[in-house]
């Protein structure tokens, strides 16, 4: 019976971890970016809770969030592995499609880095290279035992939580509204975790065109309330 209740505590302690670092509590800044949602709001693209979820499913299952998902993967296996990540990092943000993506990916994984020393016991010295936020989310959940389909459905949860209210503020969307469409979008979560928990680099690419467009077109929007 001891061994059954140490299991179940140190699952539970990892779950609290996760559940941590993926919050929007979090301090990696990340309520201060749309990801290219506030210029389609502005085009007149995402009016209603259907164009939210239609848009966001797109990304999670066959854009950015989904390249997202592959790198934290392969950043997951290759720090169990005992391997450096830097190759992966790099080419994450070789795949940031603009300006805005690049520093929107960068600037959240380097904090995320440093808020990172709470657990590590070590202050951060401040002066690493930036990393991309999947490849420090995935580097980070390998070294503490995080199961990487776990990992990347927290991921990916937080990916759509934090656009979905985003969308409240600007469209503006009830949050009865953003609640149905996180609850819509719980199975293509599930769905896409699976999906790049079995992924390798070959399957890195997106098809969201418009999405990236409009992630380029927000860097010259005129009156902007986020970052990206």
């Amino acid at each position: 019976m001891g061994t059954a209740i140490t299991t179940t505590m140190t699952e539970a302690a990892t779950l609290a971890r996760l559940m941590t670092w993926l919050s929007p509590a979090f301090p990696v800044g990340a309520f201060a970016y749309s990801h290219g949602l506030e210029r389609a709001i502005h085009d007149g693209l995402i009016r209603t809770r259907s164009d939210l979820r239609e848009w966001l499913e797109a990304l999670l299952e066959q854009g950015s969030a989904w390249n997202d998902a592959v790198l934290l993967a392969e950043s997951w296996r290759k720090t169990s592995a005992g391997d450096d990540i830097a190759g992966v990092a790099e080419l994450a943000e070789a795949m940031s499609g603009s300006r805005e993506r690049h520093m929107e990916t960068t600037l959240q994984g380097g904090a995320f880095v440093e808020a990172m020393s709470a657990w590590s016991g070590e202050p951060s010295s401040g002066e690493e290279r930036p990393i991309a936020y999947p490849a420090a989310v995935g580097a980070a959940a390998a070294r503490h035992g995080v199961a990487l389909e776990d990992a990347l459905t927290a991921y990916l949860h937080a990916f759509a939580s934090n656009l979905v209210q985003a969308c409240v503020r600007l469209v503006p969307l009830g949050q009865r509204d953003g609640v149905a469409t996180l609850a819509a979008l719980e199975p293509v979560v599930l769905r896409t975790a699976r999906r790049a928990a079995d992924s390798t680099l070959d399957d890195l690419g997106s098809c969201t065109i418009r999405a990236d467009i409009l992630s380029m077109n927000h860097e010259t929007q005129y009156s902007r309330v986020f970052r990206s």
